[in-house]
């Protein structure tokens, strides 16, 4: 009864008009992130960072909040028509999605996916909303030795998950510790890696990072990339369905959630792993007689909820423990930082109002988001036209700007482009951006974490394993980075004897 009570608590400070106002901003804006390629949720959160400076942090995160579920949702909108994902986890979405769109059936795959993205969020935040305390109600349990081993777990689990190699993978979290240490320790009071700047003492800014390795990385990116021009959108229609599709679709909904929202609990969640094991469950229980590779709704309507259930499980480790599950995560931690306000298990009962009328948001934001996208798909497709100079270029115009109105000073837009540039070489020699972010944001915690646990064993190093949680953790991340090597020699044993 209290979850439900502190929900209701949250609605009512969603309904004002003003935060009403916000939500609505957050989804519009999520929607054209979506539909436009290569611009994600994190990049628009990155770049509206500053422009939040002045506002009330939860009118922020609620708009925040709105963008996050709405770039979800647009993304879908591109995969289906031209076959371009505007987001990463709307890739699979278009396998089956395009293939419908050539047969004349674009209205339904887009109607299958919006009704079903709805479904899926909507039973996701439930579960978030009465999971994330229980989640809490442990956390406040646990010491320092057992959450530096969590931030190590996450860590650990997230570069070894993200990117076509764990040795890029571990570069770029190396890349992204290094960042974080730039500044004065808090304990010794000696510079580290300012190289003489006085004005790095304080460290570099968490939101001139994300801005340019996410915004100015990505534009440079693609702007190395310009090749002809987009496609010419496919007619849309009126999305509708018919009674065969809405028996077709159902159950792939419900198995959505199944799959997604606990994978995207886990802090190397995410929603493109969860996407494919959704495909390819759908596919194996069409069998034969399924439309598989021809345009099956079931190929839409699986990936799409799975999308949208991974979308609210990653705002259960965020909100309860203080780890991102994924890039979005990482910079709505790095808001709350921006706001003064300290992520993890503490935040339910130091920023309750702001925590619940978050979740709240994600409820409504859903409904605006079914409103809003049946109707609009048509405009969205026709967004695809501006061309990608004009795009980008006013990308790089706010970021250089938002990155000097955090502190403004000039050094700032010498950092923003340092580190754009580090971002556009990411890109180039495929190390993943996500690493680096989280270590940047969970580097100083866990730093703070370790010297703690120390300060209480008095420097035995059998203190990082005082716990019992954090010796399963260690196992945990032990087993993540040995299975490679334990898969290759199983494999390796089975081949003769084959």
């Amino acid at each position: 009864m209290e979850t439900v009570a502190n929900l209701l608590g949250g609605f009512a400070t969603v309904l004002s008009p003003v935060n009403l106002l916000y939500a609505l901003a957050g989804v519009l804006i999520g929607s054209a992130v979506g539909v436009l390629p290569g611009i994600g949720p994190a990049m628009a959160v990155a770049l509206l960072l500053p422009v939040t400076y002045g506002m009330e942090p939860t009118a922020a995160f609620i708009m925040f909040a709105g963008i996050y579920y709405g770039a979800m949702f647009g993304g879908a909108i591109t995969s289906i028509l031209l076959n371009t994902p505007g987001e990463s986890a709307s890739v699979v979405t278009a396998i089956e999605g395009n293939l419908m769109a050539k047969r004349g059936r674009a209205a339904q795959a887009l109607a299958t996916a919006v009704i079903g993205s709805f479904v899926a969020s909507t039973i996701g935040t439930a579960l978030l909303a009465f999971l994330a305390p229980v989640v809490v109600d442990f956390a406040v349990r646990l010491g320092a030795p057992a959450y530096f081993a969590i931030m190590v777990l996450a860590l650990t689990t997230v570069t070894a998950v993200i990117g076509s190699s764990r040795i890029r993978g571990f570069s770029a979290l190396a890349i992204g510790l290094a960042i974080g240490l730039v500044g004065i320790d808090t304990i010794s009071g000696q510079q580290r890696l300012t190289f003489g700047v006085p004005q790095l003492a304080d460290g570099i800014d968490i939101v001139v990072v994300a801005v340019a390795v996410f915004a100015v990385g990505e534009a440079l990116w693609v702007g190395a990339h310009l090749r002809g021009t987009p496609p010419a959108p496919t007619p849309v229609g009126t999305p509708w369905m018919r009674r065969e599709d809405w028996r077709r679709s159902w159950r792939p909904w419900l198995r959505g959630v199944l799959i997604g929202f606990p994978m995207g609990a886990l802090p190397a969640g995410g929603a493109e792993i969860p996407t494919v094991i959704s495909y390819a469950t759908e596919k194996r229980l069409a069998g034969r007689h399924g439309e598989f590779g021809r345009g099956a709704i079931e190929g839409v309507a699986g990936p799409e909820a799975t999308n949208k259930g991974a979308a609210a499980g990653s705002f259960v480790p965020m909100l309860s423990l203080g780890l991102p599950a994924n890039a979005i995560g990482a910079v709505m931690l790095a808001a709350f930082t921006q706001f003064g306000i300290q992520p993890g298990p503490l935040l339910f009962e130091r920023e309750s109002d702001l925590v619940w009328a978050l979740i709240a948001s994600l409820f409504l934001g859903n409904v605006l988001l079914l409103l809003l996208n049946l109707p609009l798909a048509p405009v969205w497709a026709r967004l695809l036209r501006i061309p990608r100079p004009y795009l980008y270029a006013g990308i790089l115009f706010f970021a250089s700007l938002g990155a000097f109105a955090v502190n403004f000073q000039p050094v700032d837009l010498v950092i923003l482009l340092a580190l754009g540039l580090l971002g556009f070489l990411m890109r180039r020699f495929g190390l993943p951006v996500l690493p680096l972010i989280l270590g940047v944001i969970l580097g100083p915690m866990a730093e703070e974490q370790l010297r703690r646990t120390f300060q209480l064993s008095h420097g035995e190093v059998s203190g990082l394993w005082s716990e019992p949680v954090a010796v399963v953790l260690y196992a945990v991340a032990a087993l993540v980075l040995l299975w490679p090597l334990v898969g290759a020699r199983l494999r390796r044993r089975r081949a003769p004897a084959a």
